[in-house]
């Protein structure tokens, strides 16, 4: 059976998995290269915040979800005709 380029028939992935990523990455890159990338995401999840911690990067405080009250009583407001 031909592969989709009209070589060999394509090889199977469990048979020699370093082989099929060869000829993906060749015949078919654009799902090779997404496969990747995806994989690539979650490693980078539990990698990459520890190195920046290495690194002396430091995390922003969260922004408030509230104003705050100021203590003491309100200025009483004058001179804008809203009597």
């Amino acid at each position: 059976m031909a592969g989709p380029t009209g070589g060999s028939a394509p090889p199977h992935f469990y048979a020699g998995p370093l082989r099929y990523c060869r000829w993906a990455a060749r015949n078919s890159p654009a799902y090779f290269w997404s496969c990747v990338l995806g994989a690539i995401g979650p490693i980078m999840v539990l990698t990459v915040p520890p190195i920046l911690e290495r690194l002396g990067y430091e995390r922003t405080p969260p922004v408030p979800m509230t104003y705050p009250i100021p203590t003491g009583p309100r200025k009483k407001l004058t001179g804008y005709d809203d009597e």
